[in-house]
């Protein structure tokens, strides 16, 4: 079935490659891939007739024909967490957080390209789904991590069946090795970067949310930014459900003060943003120096009206504790978000309106 996927697309230079031959990255300029695929807004989209996975919205997917790889991810649920906000518990996804949904696109994705082995690199959820699904699919998988990784994270993708190489230094470290193990013959490189079908996946976090409030979006979506693939996620749901006649959200950013280069970048009205250096921080997962689709995030935040805002990291601890405080053990990059629009976050940076957030387990 591969002869039907669809290709990929440079979006700064126009390159187009098959999907069976295409190198991890752009030949032309080295950038992340986009995807030659728009959904049909007149295709029927009645995902309570479809599986409890993500595969319910197969009509949205790229992926045609049968699938056969899932671990029943997605459709978490939505909890209130104010009179405005309510919260995704996307801790209940079957590796504790939201790039399941990405992950079981690059799984079977690989499944069907029949690859000798997938590489990946991640400072831990991405890494522990990849090699989840990979598990699931029956692929050979090895993931890359920086070195200080969470060694329960490193355990559950060891758990999985997964290759785990610790890289001296940090996140960009991890992600160069991958990189050159890419490119070696037989290996699919799973990026939750620049692969785009996983960001296909990730948008699926947006129609849940439109199927569990009956058709519709909150005034807002507020996302934790690192790489920026759950935002670009949601930028693409958004377009292709405001085609279905549904009203877009603005999409509000968010990224720890300690690292947060697309931030400065949209502060200062840069259409690109300049690598930072790299700051510990609680909100590891957020903690990207130099996002390869930073001029792609920025202009998706411009789009939808939306903005981007910082945490300290005071207020990341305090934002974790008053989760605890209501039932909601997260890790503290999922705690960004509340950290930003809670109660301890100054003025009204939602300005009224209603929101979702998400919320991650995996520590």
């Amino acid at each position: 079935m591969t002869h039907a996927l669809p290709g990929y697309v440079c979006p700064e230079d126009g390159t187009c490659a098959d999907v069976r031959t295409a190198p991890w990255c752009c030949p032309v300029c080295g950038g992340p891939w986009d995807l030659d695929f728009v959904p049909d807004p007149a295709d029927a989209l009645d995902p309570a007739a479809g599986p409890n996975s993500l595969w319910r919205y197969a009509p949205a997917l790229p992926l045609p024909g049968a699938f056969a790889v899932s671990l029943a991810e997605g459709h978490t649920p939505l909890v209130p967490l104010g009179e405005r906000v309510h919260a995704k518990l996307d801790f209940m996804m079957p590796t504790l957080s939201f790039k399941d949904r990405g992950a079981v696109m690059l799984a079977e994705l690989a499944r069907r390209l029949a690859p000798q082995r997938v590489v990946a690199d991640s400072s831990g959820n991405a890494g522990t789904a990849v090699a989840a699904y990979c598990a699931r699919a029956g692929l050979s998988c090895e993931v890359f991590v920086p070195e200080g990784t969470s060694e329960r994270k490193t355990e559950r993708m060891r758990a999985a069946g997964a290759a785990v190489t610790v890289v001296p230094g940090g996140r960009e470290a991890a992600a160069q090795a991958a990189r050159a193990a890419a490119e070696a013959p037989g290996v699919f490189y799973a990026s939750h970067v620049f692969n785009p079908y996983f960001l296909h996946g990730t948008k699926t976090y947006v129609y849940e949310v439109w199927e569990e409030l009956g058709g519709r979006l909150p005034q807002a979506l507020v996302v934790p930014v690192g790489n920026g693939t759950l935002l670009l996620g949601a930028a693409l749901a958004v377009a292709e459900l405001a085609r279905r006649g549904v009203r877009p959200p603005a999409l509000i950013a968010v990224q720890a003060e300690a690292v947060a280069p697309l931030a400065e970048a949209f502060a200062a009205g840069a259409e690109d943003a300049a690598p930072v250096g790299q700051r510990p921080t609680l909100a590891e997962g957020i903690a990207i120096p130099a996002p390869p689709r930073a001029r792609q995030v920025l202009a998706a935040v411009r789009a939808s009206g939306g903005t981007f805002l910082t945490v300290t990291e005071d207020r990341l601890h305090e934002a974790q504790q008053d989760l605890a405080r209501r039932g909601l053990f997260v890790e503290p990059t999922a705690a960004a978000c509340w950290a930003a629009v809670g109660p301890a976050a100054p003025g009204d940076p939602l300005q009224g309106r209603t929101a979702v957030l998400p919320l991650c387990g995996a520590k």
